[in-house]
């Protein structure tokens, strides 16, 4: 595994490049659609890392296909089913760039925030509930442990969308309802916790834990609401191994948290530039990366 076969960053001529995001690029392909490419970059801390995970762009493409099919009765989604191949150059350096890695999708107005779903109290919640007892104004039972199931079942914390090198901030669903009123405020905590819950009943029977998730809407020119951008991926999800579960402990994990545990132990203060992962590092997580895709899909 060799950086030299890693996609840092997409160079598509034949299309106008909209945005590079933290994973994604986006393309313009007309009026109506996009063309969305998953790299192989990695975010820790809301900082691009320096270091791409070769071939991780390819692996979360294919998870957040399976997802998006075995959600569709819930909710839409942005997917058109056109072959990402068709809408770039017929060069052999374009269609290699969006093979396996990139999906055709409507054109939707992104909402403003990020749909946070919790079935466990770990991460930033587990801060919070350390300080408030309460995560994003959501007040839960006391003395609860860490990374402990919610027992009154999960629950919807949004956050702010921060740019690339800023930091999202959990807020209240009052302050959700600001800007998106109440009607659709409501729409989207039982969407997302709907998905967040038929999900992870499903990753239960594979032996997978989804501790949380973070979900994305969009809205049509009708205001109809869409799921899009990706699905329970380990750069979206905390996905902990069944078997290793224990209350009062943070699990070892088949996402990026093991990345993040090793950034922690470093000398940065999460900020750009981010060191750069060893090989090791790198070579650990994508193996946790495909042990997720396998018992999710293929087992």
């Amino acid at each position: 595994m060799t950086q030299s076969s890693a996609l840092f960053e997409t160079s598509i001529k034949s299309l106008p490049l909209l945005h590079r995001g933290k994973v994604r690029d986006i393309y313009a392909v007309d009026d109506d659609k996009l063309l969305i490419i998953q790299t192989d970059r990695l975010s820790a801390f809301d900082v691009i890392l320096p270091t791409a995970v070769p071939g991780k762009g390819k692996l979360l493409t294919a998870l957040s296909d399976f997802w998006f099919k075995k959600l569709a009765h819930i909710l839409p989604n942005h997917l058109t089913g056109i072959l990402p191949e068709s809408v770039v150059a017929e060069s052999e350096r374009e269609r290699e760039q969006v093979e396996g890695r990139a999906f055709v999708i409507r054109r939707l107005k992104p909402l403003p925030i990020e749909a946070i779903v919790r079935g466990y109290v770990v991460g930033s919640g587990w801060k919070d509930y350390q300080k408030t007892g309460a995560i994003c104004g959501i007040q839960l039972p006391p003395r609860l442990k860490l990374a402990e199931k919610l027992p009154g079942g999960a629950i919807f914390t949004p956050s702010t969308k921060a740019p690339a090198g800023a930091h999202d901030e959990n807020i209240s669903l009052a302050e959700v309802e600001a800007q998106l009123g109440k009607t659709l405020t409501d729409k989207v905590s039982e969407k997302a916790i709907r998905l967040y819950t038929e999900a992870a009943d499903y990753a239960a029977q594979r032996g997978i834990i989804i501790a949380d998730t973070k979900f994305e809407f969009g809205l049509d020119d009708a205001d109809e609401l869409y799921l899009i951008d990706e699905v329970l991926t380990p750069d979206s999800s905390r996905f902990w191994p069944a078997d290793q579960y224990r209350a009062g402990q943070n699990p070892p994990s088949f996402d990026k948290q093991f990345v993040r545990d090793w950034l922690e132990k470093q000398d940065w203060n999460k900020k750009a530039p981010a060191p750069e992962l060893p090989e090791e590092i790198l070579r650990q997580t994508m193996e946790k990366y495909r042990e997720a895709l396998r018992l999710l899909i293929v087992q």
